[in-house]
């Protein structure tokens, strides 16, 4: 049976949390709007969480963007019971009382989490009970929009770049030196300070653990494009805690009194290679402690650990090399299938109005031809998910394309609009 000490969340006071926790601070300090993006799994939510708490009473109020839910009212009974409030009566008569209750319980700073899913209404309620606040009660409030995004993806801008005067008039309030803002993950050497804590966290069960020892190894696996697809060349909190939880725990049901690095790359091996597997569960159900793939460990080597002296002297200075590796092996495990195109789920950069404007929905894909008729959701465009177009036969339909060029014209037919054009 695996210990608790496995199943309980650990805050570590991270370089991100650091970074994130500053920008909240200073946001709630001088009462500003920030539009805060970072990496999926980095550590927004917990550092949130941990902020709160030393913050007390209702001076900062933290909520989740409602899901499938684009009514003010979801957003609104969010903050009500945030603060406590029971949720009785009609939203008619709670929405005008919203301000005045975040004025009664002295809420400074605002903060909404998943803002990448906030809708217009929602967005609509945040600027009606701020404004409230303002007018009514000379009491500003700053706001921190916290969104998960990859790259260089800005959450919501399609929205806060419409030309109606209440966008124009949201986009103003956003602070005039960083309205958007990422937060960026971890290097190799903050990597490092994690395990030095993380050391601490579980020395009662390890007495001797030294997990500093396989950093680079540990940073090269958990940069490979698969955990990383952007290469940013930055570690996420949340796939580092699963490598070493994993390696961990796998340790202490095996009866290990060490960790050997052999763990730690069995784990990392899981996290990437079977990062899209579908697991078979069947029989007796899935086992305790499963085993590792790998040959039995030999013994020690002149008092050395065999397999720490290999990663030490086979120690990844960067990615390049276990992306090799590993990506290789993932390609031949994954070749007899069919794999869905990389485009799926991705953002289209394409302006609304001329899309709209236009009368075409339908897009190529750039990156294997396949078209999809598509329509916006939230104010952005994402193409379907769909599977590599194989048959390269011409095509001819009008639609929206940017293969072969670097914007996004409709092509086909005679109708062709230039981005350039006003």
């Amino acid at each position: 049976m695996t210990h608790p000490l496995f199943r309980k969340e650990i805050f570590v006071e991270t370089a991100f949390a650091r970074r994130f926790q500053k920008m909240l601070q200073d946001a709630w300090d001088n009462r500003s709007w920030h539009l805060l993006v970072a990496d999926p799994g980095a550590g927004k939510t917990m550092s949130i969480r941990d902020l709160q708490k030393r913050a007390g009473g209702r001076s900062v109020l933290a909520v989740v963007a409602p899901k499938n839910n684009d009514d003010e009212q979801a957003l609104g009974d969010q903050f009500l019971a945030a603060l406590g409030l029971p949720i009785r009566g009609h939203w008619s008569t709670r929405k005008p009382k919203l301000m005045g209750h975040l004025h009664q319980y002295g809420t400074e700073f605002l903060i909404v989490d998943d803002a990448h899913d906030l809708s217009l209404e929602h967005l609509m309620l945040l600027k009606e009970v701020t404004d409230q606040g303002r007018l009514q009660y000379d009491h500003p409030l700053g706001l921190c929009l916290v969104a998960a995004g990859r790259g260089d993806t800005i959450p919501l801008k399609e929205t806060f770049d419409l030309p109606d005067p209440t966008w124009l008039q949201f986009r103003r309030r956003f602070d005039k030196l960083a309205p958007f803002c990422r937060i960026a993950s971890h290097t190799s050497e903050e990597v490092r300070d994690i395990l030095s804590t993380l050391e601490q966290e579980y020395r009662q069960l390890f007495p001797q653990l030294n997990m500093r020892q396989w950093t680079s190894s540990i940073y090269g696996w958990l940069t490979n494009p698969v955990l990383d697809p952007t290469r940013s060349g930055r570690v996420t909190m949340d796939n580092l805690m699963k490598l070493v939880t994993t390696a961990l725990e796998r340790s202490y049901l095996a009866g290990d009194t060490e960790v050997r690095a052999e763990r730690f790359k069995s784990a990392a091996a899981l996290l990437v290679l079977r990062h899209d597997t579908l697991k078979l569960i069947d029989g007796a159900g899935p086992e305790a402690l499963p085993q590792d793939q790998n040959q039995a460990e030999p013994a020690r080597v002149n008092g050395k650990e065999p397999e720490q002296q290999a990663v030490s002297e086979n120690a990844v200075p960067n990615a390049t090399s276990t992306v090799e590796t590993v990506g290789t092996a993932q390609e031949q495990e994954t070749s007899p299938k069919t794999a869905n195109c990389t485009f799926s789920g991705e953002r289209v950069p394409i302006d609304l109005k001329r899309f709209t404007n236009s009368g075409i929905s339908l897009v190529e894909c750039p990156d294997c031809g396949r078209m999809r008729s598509l329509s916006p959701v939230k104010g952005v465009l994402r193409f379907k998910s769909h599977t590599r177009r194989k048959q390269q036969t011409p095509l001819t339909e009008k639609r929206w394309s940017a293969t072969g060029k670097t914007d996004w014209d409709v092509v086909g037919g005679e109708i062709r609009i230039s981005n350039h054009e006003g």
